[in-house]
């Protein structure tokens, strides 16, 4: 079973790489102001937040089926973290279960498994219901993929089978093994029967008068025998005890992963209620292909902003479509570094399938964001300030490709104004020319 609330034919890759620029993103960006806002203080929904924000979706239409499944979990926010809880409840249940069960026998193995399966089932359970009773409230694709999955691969005939089959393996009535005999007497080739009823089966026959078959009592302080009939019955159901692990295991898979893509989503439902307390606007963007350059908006702000102060910012327009520079200017502490700010942002939310803060926004695709901002003195005086300045974009042009978004805060202002101008323009000017939109 999959969940496929991320991707369309993919999982969330938990242990994917992120950007090598991603401790200057987050750092330029304020973006852990974001994160932090996302995650309410778990740092599960942290790790997933930056995971998700960070590792940019690359096709328009993965983003809009990103967005489709957000919308309805903003309309139906309760079923989605009732979903969630469940998924959270069904991975910290199976870890007290196997925190209480010790021992990695056959027989060991199995008695885990069955208790963690019996635990499986009525979770599952549980999600299906919610699956039937809401299913017609969510109309993206990715939603009502997992309630039809659901509702078909959990109905009540197939739970029933299962859950009669975990008691039938509880061996209540004995255990049935065959096996041959080796060289010695040794066992060989245990295999597992079923158990059939008592008329006619090798129980029958003993306890009746067909006397066919022949039986063996082990005496009540015979510990040697006791502990033989132990190792016969564990090679006889260990590989049904193999197979019950496996499907625990894979029942776990389940439900860790619809925890970890739910995340995502709820840290969504977080912030979208932290602004919508403040009267913040958001809206859902427009990606568009990568090829011509589009960048436009309105009322756009800096949510990194808004989230660090009580009142609501200002948003700004903005119309630079076919613009690959774009030139920020304006009187100190005028806000040229929280516009800029606020570009990258809102890039990065489009191209995870969030929304962004503005009243309307579209951009085109990008292949990555990179950025370089003004930093503080290095306090430990190993190298100069130009000298940090270049040596840190050294390493994003060996980083950038075509199709990137290059952003520049007060870049090179630790020379003098004719120098850092002409560094800057060779810099702007080489990578303009390469297809790398330029904001600063």
């Amino acid at each position: 079973m999959k969940a496929f609330l991320m991707y369309r034919d993919g999982d969330l890759d938990m242990a994917a790489d992120l950007p090598p620029n991603e401790s200057a993103l987050r750092q330029d960006l304020e973006l852990d102001r974001l994160f932090g806002a996302m995650a309410l203080g778990d740092p599960f929904l942290f790790d997933v937040a930056r995971k998700a924000v960070l590792l940019s979706l690359a096709e328009p239409e993965s983003i809009l089926y990103r967005q489709r499944i957000l919308a309805d979990c903003l309309a139906q926010s309760t079923v989605v973290r009732e979903m969630y809880d469940l998924a959270v409840e069904a991975v910290e249940r199976e870890k007290r279960v196997h925190h209480w069960l010790f021992g990695r026998s056959a027989d060991g193995l199995l008695h885990e498994s069955i208790k963690v399966l019996e635990l499986f089932v009525g979770m599952l359970r549980r999600l299906r219901k919610i699956a039937e009773e809401h299913a017609s409230d969510f109309q993206s694709e990715g939603l009502t993929t997992l309630f039809a999955m659901l509702a078909r691969e959990l109905d009540d005939d197939y739970l029933g089978v299962v859950e009669a089959d975990l008691e039938r393996l509880r061996f209540s009535d004995g255990v049935l093994i065959s096996a041959d005999l080796g060289e010695g007497n040794t066992g060989l080739n245990y295999v597992l029967r079923r158990l059939a009823d008592a008329k006619g089966s090798w129980l029958g026959r003993l306890l009746g008068r067909d006397r066919s078959g022949y039986g063996y009592q082990i005496a009540e302080r015979d510990e040697a025998g006791f502990s033989a009939l132990a190792k016969m019955q564990g090679r006889g159901i260990r590989l049904v005890a193999i197979v019950l692990s496996r499907s625990t295991e894979h029942i776990l898979s389940f439900f860790t992963l619809l925890r970890a893509e739910l995340r995502f989503y709820v840290g969504c439902l977080n912030l979208f209620e932290r602004l919508a307390a403040k009267g913040e606007p958001t809206c859902f963007p427009e990606p568009m292909p990568a090829g011509p350059t589009l960048l436009s908006g309105r009322g756009r702000y800096d949510i990194c902003l808004t989230l660090s102060v009580q009142e609501r910012v200002v948003g700004n327009d903005l119309s630079a479509d076919d613009k690959s520079l774009v030139m920020i200017t304006g009187a100190n502490r005028g806000g040229k570094s929280t516009f800029l700010r606020s570009i990258g942002v809102a890039q990065l939310m489009m191209q995870c399938g969030l929304f962004v803060p503005a009243d309307s926004f579209r951009a085109d695709v990008r292949a990555g964001i990179l950025s370089h901002f003004r930093r503080e003195e290095d306090a430990s005086m190993t190298h100069g300030k130009l000298d940090e300045e270049l040596s840190r974009m050294s390493f994003i042009i060996d980083h950038l490709r075509p199709g990137s978004v290059l952003l520049l805060n007060e870049s090179f202002v630790s020379t003098n104004e004719r120098e850092g101008s002409e560094i800057a323009r060779q810099i702007v000017r080489v990578l303009v020319d390469a297809g790398v939109r330029c904001s600063t």
